[in-house]
């Protein structure tokens, strides 16, 4: 029985290897955001800052291990399988849930997924007890700490708040006194600004990041809370000092530095604080096995584990080998990535794409906001307004590649580093329970808000991506301890078996996440690559890859449909369906990034900037018909209505293989740059259209003579309009395409 122990407590450490992973990808947004958005540095110094951070504080978060062992449950309560049960069901739910969150880019709160996965499986089997025992359910609280989840709901709900609104007004006021040309004014109050954000965040080093440490000694902690302001005063004239030589001596940009520092604490303080979500549970497990073994004359299933409310040290080998993991997570990790660019894109200053959709409460609030905003300024004086409108006029771009553009400026960057520091470590100092993914996360969100990062273009888009977000949040909660408590339920009465089943379903489902993540990466970098090549002055090789993708697209799909419409294929139709969805969202985007492209040409490019325009509109006019042409297809024999005749299959099929050629020949031309086979082209497009008028002729002579149903010669005659459409709009997109090519040569 002691090898059963033994192997789950391998289990438990193979899983912690996997929440390293999976945890770190979701919060390197934490702290590598303020850095990457602001680009302070390239990308790999800012890695090796937060590399350091990670390693040092890995080793400082010993005190934080018994989190997992006592803080959510009474462990004197629960017998050794009992307990082993509740941190298999825990560790499974966590590397689920939070490869989950990763893999649609949403940041969550790592802190919060394990309080309530310790909660959810510690209930489910503390009802199994009490059932069991024949106790009533009113015992429950003898076995939960429930006191310790409320607290951090609780801070939660406070948390996002105060974040929100204190990154609102500092930003508001920091950028009233720097504006987006801060390079003049920072000359004169540079210095107290870093001063106050340099004290800020070493103060949050010692409060948060090595509070609780083996390493550092009670006495000189307790010396620091005692003479909290003495210091704090000492820091801030200290820094102040130095910032004023820097900036009027050196001529240093302090404000790299203070993003710097304000990278490193935060990473430091992850480690420090975080990695007990990731391996505590493990050390929890490894450490119930050790009393296993202490006490060979007890039996495992009467062997209560009150040794697990002790204070318990944990091993420094432990934390270093996790410490290193992290490190390696988070240079490696494309998830990481994706998450990173989640809140990036919600709080960058231009505007452009938008991840999110908009709904009808973020238009309700964005009116609200901007009425209250009118009558603020018919309130305000004149002079005030025009006073306050200058200071957040902001600076012009002067990359041409998309790359290289900041999503916000190093002013913005040390306010989210600074304010989350400050509530991160006024929280702690007060005993206050929060998680630093909700405070860097929101305080982010309402520095962009007062930068007026989110204007009429962006903001109901940028609202409901951060009302998705902390919706999330919140079912994380839900979601973790409803998980952990079905698994725990299945592990107990399943036994061995159970163990075996849940785990290889949760490898499978992360194997099938890695995969369905690495596709969207590939492709997003074929988007971004496009988007180089436009803004690299390779605009015709860019419109001739978009062109010849779509009308790719357009063909395989139609000529699939008619396919699938012939031999009834639902599963087919169904995929086509959702195929037509994805190329619409493509020329979508296509679309909106006609401004940037536009703002990348030289000014003497105006014809070519038009026929590129005209280009663009075809190909969202063809995708749009083709939707009319999949979709209702899918419904007609999704609904088990009747196919179509052996001629109208007939007579699609040949209207099909007409259109093959034409598109063929026409990427031929958009290919080869060659367009002196155009009026072939036009002549094979009247040819289609006749095609289609005789279809349409025969469809009504069956109506006619009630060869064909209502449904079916509804659905018929839209096919043969909407092909109609497609028809007229590929020529035209040939001929833009043409005028486009030779604009250029000329």
């Amino acid at each position: 029985m002691e090898n059963y122990y033994l192997i789950i407590v391998l289990v438990l450490m193979g899983l912690a290897v996997l929440d390293l992973v999976v945890g770190v990808s979701n919060d390197a947004v934490n702290f590598l955001n303020s850095a990457i958005g602001s680009k302070v540095a390239p990308r790999y110094i800012i890695m090796i800052i937060a590399s350091i951070g990670i390693v040092i504080g890995a080793t400082f978060s010993s005190g934080m291990m018994e989190v997992a062992r006592k803080s959510i449950f009474h462990p004197d309560q629960f017998f050794l399988p009992e307990l082993m049960m509740i941190f298999l069901a825990v560790m499974i739910t966590d590397v689920l849930l939070l490869d989950i969150f990763n893999t649609f880019g949403l940041p969550t709160s790592t802190t919060v997924s394990l309080v309530f996965e310790l909660l959810g499986a510690a209930v489910a089997i503390s009802l199994i007890k009490i059932s069991n025992n024949g106790e009533s359910f009113a015992n429950l609280s003898n076995y939960i700490n429930s006191a310790k989840a409320l607290a951090i709901i609780s801070g939660i709900l406070i948390s996002v708040v105060v974040a929100f609104i204190a990154g609102s007004i500092v930003q508001y006021i920091t950028r009233i006194i720097f504006t987006f040309q801060y390079e003049r004014n920072y000359k004169f109050f540079g210095s107290i600004w870093g001063g106050i954000a340099l004290t800020a965040i070493t103060y949050f080093i010692l409060m948060k990041g090595i509070e609780g440490s083996s390493l550092i000694k009670p006495e000189v902690m307790e010396y620091i809370k005692t003479h909290t302001s003495t210091i704090l005063l000492y820091m801030f004239v200290l820094w102040t000092i130095i910032f004023q030589l820097c900036i009027s001596i050196l001529k240093w940009n302090t404000l790299r530095f203070i993003v710097l520092v304000g990278t490193f604490a935060l990473a430091l303080s992850f480690a420090g604080n975080d990695l007990v979500n990731f391996i505590g549970v493990f050390m929890a497990g490894l450490k119930s096995y050790q009393i296993h073994i202490a006490n060979p004359g007890i039996p495992a299933d009467q062997l209560l584990m009150t040794d697990l409310t002790k204070p318990v040290s944990t091993n420094f080998f432990y934390l270093m080998i996790a410490g290193l993991i992290m490190v390696i997570t988070l240079w490696l990790s494309r998830k990481a990535r994706t998450v990173t660019e989640t809140e990036l894109n919600l709080s960058r200053q231009d505007a452009g794409t938008e991840r999110f959709g908009s709904t009808q409460f973020s238009r309700s609030v964005v009116r609200v906001f901007r009425n209250l905003s009118r009558d603020t300024e018919k309130i305000l004086p004149t002079r005030i307004n025009k006073f306050l409108d200058s200071r957040f006029v902001p600076t012009k771009g002067t990359s041409k590649k998309v790359a290289d553009a900041p999503s916000f400026d190093l002013i913005r960057a040390s306010v989210n580093l600074t304010v989350a520091s400050i509530l991160i470590s006024s929280a702690t100092s007060l005993k206050l329970p929060l998680s630093t993914t909700y405070v860097t996360f929101m305080v982010a969100m309402g520095s962009s808000l007062a930068d007026k990062a989110w204007g009429r273009e962006s903001a109901v888009y940028r609202i409901t991506g951060v009302l998705t977000v902390i919706a999330g949040w919140f079912f994380t909660a839900f979601i973790a301890f409803t998980v952990a408590f079905l698994i725990a339920g299945i592990l107990y009465y399943g036994g061995v078996f159970a163990v075996v089943i849940m785990i290889l379903v949760a490898v499978t489902l992360i194997i099938k996440s890695y995969l369905t993540h690495k596709k969207k990466e590939q492709l997003k970098a074929s988007e971004r690559a496009l988007e180089e090549i436009a803004m690299d002055d390779s605009l015709i090789q860019k419109c001739t890859l978009d062109v010849n993708k779509s009308l790719n697209d357009i063909l395989r799909i139609y000529n699939q449909t008619v396919t699938g419409l012939t031999l009834e294929d639902r599963k087919l139709l169904k995929q086509l369906d959702r195929d037509v969805e994805d190329l619409n969202v493509e020329a979508k985007k296509l679309k909106y990034n006609v401004y940037s492209v536009l703002k990348g040409l030289q000014a003497d490019t105006i014809e070519t900037g038009h026929y590129y325009v005209q280009v663009i509109d075809y190909l969202r006019e063809i995708a749009h018909s083709l939707t009319f042409v999949t979709g209702p297809s899918f419904e007609h024999i999704d609904n088990n209505h009747k196919g179509f005749t052996k001629s109208q299959n007939q007579e699609l099929i040949e209207i099909s293989n007409m259109i093959s050629k034409l598109f063929e020949l026409i990427m031929v031309m958009v290919k080869d740059n060659d367009y002196t086979a155009v009026p072939e082209a036009i002549k094979m497009q009247q040819a289609v259209l006749e095609m289609l008028n005789d279809a349409r002729k025969k469809q009504i002579k069956r109506i006619k003579q009630n060869e064909a149903g209502t449904r079916n010669s509804v659905l018929y005659l839209a096919i043969i309009n909407e092909t109609k459409n497609i028809m007229l709009h590929t020529v035209n997109l040939l001929k833009a395409q043409r005028d486009f090519i030779l604009n250029n040569v000329d």
